[in-house]
């Protein structure tokens, strides 16, 4: 197999959640552009059959599953559907997450609704979809994906974002466990997205223009002059899922502009 090929995921199935819109919807297209078949999943499901237009439009099929990730019973459905409908899961990419509300808190000023709020979406709802995707791997084989956040580098503080950058930081401990107790048949990684222009960041940072947008750049001093893509990550979500990543696990990709 030449190196090029080692980036094909020709034959693979792909699941990924929070894949209406944003960095999700990235991801899911840049895995069906790779050669995979796409399961999508969010709340919406008009944002998911969007979707699942781009995907087909590559070539590829695509099962839309509306799916709340923090009920644990509706990631198990996922899973359930995806085997029924594929007879298989090979890739399970956990990228729902962020802020409930598009709201930064203090961490002092949090109160413990919203603290377990934050947890439920960016910490539990990716160990639950650890557990049921390992499952269904454990035989054939697969690798999980778990999306975490630049907050969580070097462990810094985050002075408005605590809540978020603490279950982000976990996210990546969960990682590495899960990749020392699922291997060598299954690997876990996790990419953590530097500042990406969605909507939801655009929300949670009252981001009214493309001006305010753009200072960013020059705000946060990232080395590479630019904010993120959405397709940045799914391009680095396509290696981790690849063979060209086979000796890799137990590892987070910052992806960030060297931020």
């Amino acid at each position: 197999m030449n190196v090029l090929e080692k980036f094909k995921l020709n034959n693979l199935v792909a699941v990924v959640t929070g894949a209406g819109k944003g960095i999700g919807r990235g991801i899911a297209i840049s895995l069906a552009e790779a050669g995979a078949d796409i399961v999508v999943a969010s709340r919406n499901k008009k944002d998911l059959e969007e979707t699942s237009i781009a995907i087909s439009s590559v070539g590829k099929k695509c099962l839309v599953v509306p799916t709340d990730v923090t009920k644990k019973g509706e990631l198990e459905n996922l899973a359930l559907k995806t085997k029924n409908e594929f007879g298989k899961i090979d890739i399970w990419v956990n990228n729902a997450g962020g802020l409930p509300d598009a709201t930064p808190r203090y961490m002092s000023k949090t109160s413990e609704d919203e603290f377990d709020a934050q947890i439920n979406l960016n910490l539990k709802a990716v160990w639950s979809g650890c557990v049921i995707a390992s499952n269904y791997m454990q035989e054939t084989g697969g690798s999980i994906i778990n999306i975490s956040s630049a907050t969580s580098k070097n462990m810094k503080p985050n002075i408005k974002n605590g809540p978020y950058g603490a279950a982000k930081s976990a996210v990546n401990s969960l990682t590495a466990s899960f990749s020392l107790e699922l291997a060598p048949n299954i690997r876990v990684n996790a990419i953590a997205p530097g500042p990406i222009p969605t909507e939801n960041f655009k929300d949670s940072l009252n981001l009214s223009n493309q001006q305010e947008v753009d200072s960013l750049t020059k705000v946060l001093n990232i080395p590479l002059q630019r904010l993120g893509e959405v397709e940045d990550i799914g391009s680095a979500v396509v290696f981790m899922a690849s063979p060209a990543s086979s000796w890799i696990t137990g590892q987070c990709l910052f992806v960030d502009g060297g931020s």
